[in-house]
């Protein structure tokens, strides 16, 4: 059996609110890799106050999913916290090359590029687990879990790990393969979607915010390559609406306040 024969993916991102008022950039990243026998998806969130955290996030959200790919090919198991600490090192020591090339002072680059949550989804043929470092939410076979808040908003970040002793991954579920049916991994924005579940698109045509649920159980997700992020762009978009008989306009603000990414990957439905 192969993972490109059974499993599918979604993925997309949106810039938030308060991000696009303040013309900041989007800080979330998303990187999903898969091989014959083994997948990894990974989302990453850049924290707010780095000046280009996104740029780490993404590096970093590809680097992961490689090294978690070559340690599942290598036959390591996703259940046994040794692997996943191999991959955070390894993960690090890519990093470090990075941070040594940029130069000094190393605590103000790392501020800058380097500190951004992890939140992903590994697939081998005998397990599927979710494993992170920070907050966001996730979901395994319909169940919705989210991480955080984290006590001042400050999540922990795999950067740390760049300045000294830093946090290690999270397993925080598994299951084994045959088992598995769907998964979900979001930044913190998906906070506010769910929040938003029910109303109408801003000026939209009447379309309301699906469950959360949707993004794993509706096939157009997995048809349209862009399909996600055009509904979290639609969710999120700022529209001016005129009320012709008061002879004024209201602005209907786009309903998700912070970056918002989120990756799925399911079991296909129906074989070839």
């Amino acid at each position: 059996m192969r993972f490109d024969e059974c499993l599918e993916v979604a993925a997309g991102g949106v810039s938030g609110r308060s991000h696009i008022s303040a013309g900041k950039a989007n800080q979330d990243a998303q990187a999903f890799l898969g091989q014959s026998h083994s997948f990894c998806g990974v989302v990453c969130d850049g924290c707010g106050s780095g000046k280009h955290s996104e740029v780490g996030a993404s590096i970093s959200a590809r680097i992961i999913c490689e090294n978690v790919i070559e340690a599942i090919n290598a036959g390591h198991s996703l259940r046994d916290e040794k692997t996943w600490e191999q991959i955070r090192e390894k993960t690090l020591e890519t990093l470090k090359l990075l941070l040594v090339a940029m130069g000094e002072p190393a605590a103000n680059i790392v501020a800058d590029y380097f500190l951004f949550t992890v939140l992903g989804v590994a697939v081998s043929t005998e397990d599927a687990v979710i494993f992170g470092i920070g907050d966001g939410s996730f979901a395994v076979n319909g169940e919705l879990v989210k991480l955080g808040p984290f006590p001042g908003n400050a999540p922990p970040y795999l950067g740390y790990g760049l300045l000294g002793v830093g946090p290690a991954f999270t397993i925080h579920r598994h299951c084994s393969f045959d088992a598995f049916e769907s998964a979900l991994v979001a930044t913190d924005g998906l906070d506010d979607y769910e929040a938003n579940t029910g109303k109408t698109y801003p000026a939209g045509r009447g379309e309301q915010v699906h469950p959360v649920s949707s993004f794993w159980q509706d096939e157009k997700y997995f048809k349209n390559v862009d399909a996600l992020r055009r509904t979290l762009t639609l969710v999120n978009r700022e529209m001016n609406r005129p009320i012709w008989n008061e002879k004024r306009i209201v602005k209907e603000p786009g309903l998700l306040e912070d970056d918002t990414t989120i990756l799925v990957v399911r079991k296909k439905l129906h074989k070839n």
